[in-house]
C-alpha cells in the first residue's frame, strides 16, 4: 500500500502485449519476473510490505487482439535506487501466455509537484487572503488620524452642528455644508469650520455668522449654491468660496481647498450675481463697524519679527488714515458723497486726475478695468470691498485713491495708495 508521507518519486511506464492480458497478469509478471534480480534488499514484494514502494497501478485495455496500457510505481527510495527499479522493469517480456514490451516513459519528482503546489497556492493566499487585511504603513497612519480627527471634533449649539475644535474661539470662522466637510478640513489642519447640515441653516448658524468674520465654502453643485443663498438671505456673511465645478469639499486635497479660499470673493459681488435683496444701511453699517473691530485687532502672542512687522504695518496704515483726516474737508465730502450715491448698487466709478468721471463700472468688472487702463485712472470710489488683489492692482497702476465700503483682510498695504471706507 503507498505511503503518501514518504513517496519522493512515481514511476511511468507504458506496457505492450501480443495477447489479451488483464491487471492481474501484469501485476503478477511484474512481481514474478524481478524476483531476486535485483538481491533481497529491492525484492518487490518485501518492499510493498515495508512500505518502500507503494501500491502498483495497472491501467490495461484489449483491442483487436492486443493489449497496451500504463503502470505506475510510487517509490520512497533516491534516485539511484528508483531508477534500478524502473530498468528492472523493462526487463519483463512476458506476461501470461504472451510476448509484452514495458518501457519506462518517465519518473515524476512528488516533492517537485509539492513545491510548485506550494507555490501556486502560496501566490494566491498572498494575493487574495492578505490584501483585505494586510495594512502599510501609510494606512495605519491615516487611520489613526482619522481617528484623532473623529475625536476632535466638537458639537455646538442647541443644534448640535459638527464643528472643528477652534470655531467659538476663532475670529473667523468656515460655514460648510456637513460633517464629513469638516472631518476633510480637520485632516488639513483646519479647526474652524462648521457645518450647516443641509439646507435649512439653524439658528446657531445665524448666532454665529452675526459675531464672526464668516466664508461660506460649499460644494460646487446645486446644493452648495441654494445653502449660499439661504446663507445670504437669513445670516450675516462676509466671504464666499465654492469647490471646483461638480466637487465636494469633502473630496479637495489640501491643495485645491487652499485654492479654493484664495479665491473667495467679498459677498457683496454675490448678492449681486445672486440678486438678493441687501440689509438696510443701518444694519449694515453697525455689522461692518463691529466685524471690522474684530478684524483690526492686533493678536499679540510674542514679540516675534513677524508681529512687529505686522505692527509697523499697522501704524503705517494709521500714519496714512491720520494723513487723510487732516487734509481738507472738501475731498472727503466728495469722496463721502461718491460713495453714498453708489450705496447699494455694487458699482465702481473710474476717475482722472481732475477728478472727472471717466465710467462707471459693476464691482465685479473692477479688476480686469483697472488692468486694463492706460494710465488715465487716478482714483476709484466703488460700492465693495477694498481686497488685497484689488489694492495691489491699484499700486501697481500707479492710483492715487481707493475709497471703498469696507476694508478686507490686507496683509500689506502700499504707502503710495490713499485707502478709505466707510468705516474708516
Amino acid at each position: 500500500m503507498q505511503n503518501v508521507d514518504t513517496t519522493k518519486y512515481v514511476i511511468y511506464a507504458e506496457i505492450t502485449a501480443d495477447g489479451i492480458v488483464e491487471r492481474p497478469d501484469v501485476v503478477g509478471a511484474i512481481f514474478g519476473q524481478t524476483e531476486g534480480l535485483l538481491g533481497s534488499d529491492l525484492d518487490l514484494r518485501d518492499l510493498q510490505k515495508t512500505g518502500r514502494i507503494g501500491r502498483i497501478d495497472v491501467q490495461i485495455t484489449s483491442s483487436g487482439g492486443k493489449s497496451g496500457g500504463t503502470i505506475s510505481i510510487p517509490s520512497s527510495f533516491d534516485k539511484v535506487e528508483t531508477a534500478i527499479l524502473a530498468s528492472a522493469l523493462e526487463t519483463i517480456d512476458r506476461v501470461g501466455p504472451c510476448i509484452a514490451h514495458i518501457a519506462v516513459a518517465r519518473i515524476e519528482d512528488v516533492r517537485a509537484a509539492k513545491r510548485k503546489y506550494v507555490v501556486d497556492r502560496s501566490k494566491h493566499i498572498l494575493m487574495e487572503m492578505f490584501d483585505e487585511n494586510l495594512l502599510d504603513t501609510l494606512e495605519i497612519t491615516e487611520q489613526i488620524k482619522q481617528s484623532v480627527r473623529v475625536e476632535e471634533i466638537t458639537h455646538i449649539g442647541p443644534d448640535h452642528l459638527p464643528a472643528g475644535p477652534n470655531v467659538l474661539d476663532s475670529d473667523a470662522i468656515l460655514v460648510v455644508e456637513g460633517r464629513a466637510d469638516v472631518l476633510n478640513l480637520l485632516k488639513y489642519g483646519i479647526k474652524n469650520a462648521v457645518a450647516v447640515g443641509g439646507t435649512n441653516v439653524p439658528p446657531t448658524i445665524s448666532d454665529l455668522c452675526s459675531k464672526k468674520v464668516v466664508t461660506a465654502f460649499t460644494d460646487g453643485d446645486r446644493g452648495g449654491e441654494l445653502i449660499i443663498k439661504e446663507l445670504l438671505q437669513i445670516a450675516d456673511i462676509d466671504y464666499v468660496a465654492r469647490a471646483p465645478e461638480g466637487k465636494c469639499v469633502e473630496d479637495l486635497s489640501q491643495k485645491a481647498i487652499v485654492r479654493a479660499l484664495r479665491q473667495k470673493i467679498p459677498v457683496e459681488q454675490v448678492l449681486d450675481q445672486y440678486k438678493i435683496k441687501v440689509p438696510s444701511k443701518k444694519g449694515r453699517e453697525v455689522t461692518t463697524k463691529r466685524k471690522s473691530l474684530i478684524r483690526e485687532r492686533p493678536v499679540r502672542i510674542g514679540r516675534s519679527a513677524e508681529i512687529e512687522r505686522q505692527e509697523r504695518q499697522l501704524d503705517d496704515r494709521s500714519a496714512e488714515l491720520d494723513l487723510i483726516e487732516r487734509e481738507p474737508k472738501d475731498p472727503m465730502e466728495w469722496f463721502m458723497s461718491n460713495l453714498e450715491d453708489l450705496n447699494g448698487t455694487l458699482s465702481a466709478r473710474l476717475f482722472d486726475r481732475n477728478k472727472t468721471m471717466l465710467k462707471e463700472v459693476a464691482v465685479r468688472d473692477l479688476a480686469k478695468e483697472l488692468k486694463d487702463s492706460n494710465g488715465d485712472v487716478t482714483g476709484v470710489v466703488f460700492d465693495g470691498v477694498v481686497t488685497q488683489r484689488i489694492l495691489d492692482i491699484a499700486a501697481y497702476k500707479s492710483l492715487e485713491y481707493l475709497i471703498g465700503a469696507k476694508m478686507g483682510n490686507i496683509i500689506k498695504s502700499p504707502v503710495c495708495v490713499k485707502v478709505v471706507t466707510r468705516e474708516s
